[in-house]
């Protein structure tokens, strides 16, 4: 299993679950370590996932330390927050290549590994706000758009080759980005939210295991929200 973006908030609350659930971990981290420790069970991967060529390197290696390469949780991600007429083009393009580009890419080397065994699971992490988009946030909101129609069109490529590709849509939880919201701001939300509160990443972590199982074989293509109510 391949944890995108596994030193953060919730990709290391994603990887702290798994850990105990029995498989073989490879935690992806960029500029910060995982805290969780190396072992023969447990591969850390530094990576630049905007890069194609590091993103091969990162397939190979997994590859020459498993032998396979059955799941990927596509969990990394940036919010670089502000009016769309004042986000610059840097800030825009580091958004959809990190978001958008890099799941693409691990898609892209990871899928021939799935589909010599003939199983997979792709998992994407999107947001609500992709669905209903969000002041100040352009080219975030795009880039978890564009990830909704990405996993679509892969669920449908994918379809006789036994993998499966879905998407969750996250509201808002008690770690990860939300510490970059302004406490005024962040109990807005709460009131917004049907369930009035933040959600726990067990409820996020629950929802992949469920999609993990051969049971879920038949769920695909699909947007799968969680997020305390806040429908679209």
């Amino acid at each position: 299993m391949l944890i995108t973006g596994a030193s953060g908030g919730l990709g290391s609350s994603i990887a702290e679950f798994f850990q105990n659930q029995n498989y073989k971990l490879v935690l992806h981290h960029n500029l910060n370590q995982p805290s969780i420790q190396r072992s023969d069970d447990i591969l850390l991967h530094q990576a630049d996932l905007t890069k194609e060529i590091e993103v091969q390197k990162m397939i190979d290696a997994i590859i020459g330390e498993f032998g396979r390469l059955d799941i990927v949780i596509n969990n990394a991600g940036i919010s670089d927050s502000s009016i769309s007429w004042k986000t610059s083009l840097e800030s825009w393009e580091q958004t959809i290549a990190t978001n958008l580009t890099a799941p693409f890419l691990v898609c892209k080397h990871a899928i021939p590994q799935m589909k010599i065994n003939k199983w997979g699971r792709i998992i994407n992490i999107s947001s609500v706000v992709g669905q209903t988009g969000f002041i100040g946030t352009s080219a975030y909101t795009a880039s978890k758009a564009g990830l909704i129609g990405l996993t679509k069109t892969l669920s449908k490529e994918l379809s006789t080759s036994g993998i499966t590709a879905n998407n969750l849509a996250l509201g808002y939880f008690n770690k990860g980005m939300i510490r970059d919201v302004p406490d005024d701001l962040r109990k807005e939300i709460e009131a917004d939210i049907p369930l009035k509160r933040l959600g726990d990443p067990e409820a996020i972590c629950n929802s992949i295991n469920y999609l993990i199982e051969n049971g879920s074989d038949y769920i695909t293509g699909q947007t799968i929200n969680v997020n305390g109510g806040l429908y679209t």
